[in-house]
């Protein structure tokens, strides 16, 4: 019996051999093909590396798919998208006043420059470059400027900000968007120095505002005061010369008082004359 299965025993070993050198195989291709296949995700882009080493003679990968040289080459993702970051910043003002500022930045990293960003920062770029840029700025520009000044001046101080953080991210590939300084913070004892001076400002200008209102309202009255003398003058005189010309008409013609009867008579006798008087109007008796 043993002689008839030896055969199908040295069959079945090396098929068995066949099964797992096949198996190997498939598995030393599909590490192969899954090396050499690399995925740069949506809002990134891919950094290229031979042996570890950033690859500065073409551009970052897009993101899609690539085929890259097994073992040898990586990729290393960055994102581009916008991102943001934020950080407290205590300085002093040139009048040795602390300030606590706190600045927000939105920025990305240069999409066609992220090999040469990896190469010289690697990812932790935010701690090596954004964060000191952002102290070291806030204390140059503060120390230009009183604690007042912070307050009064501060959108020239934004802009000044805004300037140097830009021009220092931009030397190392960082594309800046949006900077905001959301706060000034200073001591509760300045704060309220400030509070009550600006306090003072305000009343000051109320004041003059209604000192302006009464010298206005006194200068009104005044030109009512003097229009009505005028008129009451104008009157008199009227009334003066008035009286002047009945003075000359009477002069001249006793019979004028008469007239002035005459014109001012209704045209309704009186029915009763006291003893004595006169009718308004002599009234002609035939003889």
């Amino acid at each position: 019996m043993s002689k008839y299965q030896s055969p199908q025993i040295s069959v079945n070993m090396n098929a068995a051999k066949a099964l797992v050198i096949g198996i190997m195989i498939l598995i030393v291709i599909g590490v192969v093909a899954f090396a050499s296949v690399k995925i740069v995700d949506a809002g990134h882009r891919g950094v290229l590396l031979h042996w570890n080493a950033v690859d500065l003679t073409q551009p970052p990968l897009d993101e899609g798919l690539h085929f890259v040289v097994p073992f040898q080459d990586e990729v290393v993702d960055i994102e581009v998208r916008t991102l943001k970051y934020a950080s407290d910043a205590r300085s002093a003002s040139r009048d040795l006043q602390t300030v606590e500022t706190t600045v927000t930045v939105n920025y990305h990293p240069d999409k066609e420059r992220v090999h040469t960003l990896y190469k010289n920062l690697g990812l932790d770029y935010e701690s090596r470059v954004i964060q000191p840029a952002i102290e070291e700025t806030v204390k140059q520009v503060t120390a230009k400027y009183n604690a007042e000044e912070l307050i009064t001046k501060r959108p020239l101080v934004k802009q000044d900000i805004e300037v140097a953080i830009t021009e220092r991210l931009d030397r190392f590939n960082v594309v800046t968007e949006v900077i905001s300084i959301t706060d000034f913070e200073f001591s509760p004892l300045f704060a309220q120095a400030i509070e009550s001076k600006v306090e003072a400002e305000q009343n000051a200008l109320r004041a003059e505002n209604d000192l302006r209102r009464i010298e206005v309202e006194a200068k009104q009255r005044e030109a009512n005061a003097i229009g009505l003398a005028n008129a009451n003058i104008a009157e008199a005189k009227g009334e003066a010369e008035a009286i002047a010309i009945i003075n000359n008409a009477l002069a001249e013609n006793p019979n004028y008082l008469e007239w002035l009867k005459t014109q001012a008579w209704d045209g309704k006798l009186p029915l009763v004359v006291g003893e004595g008087g006169t009718p308004f109007i002599q009234i002609p008796v035939s003889p």
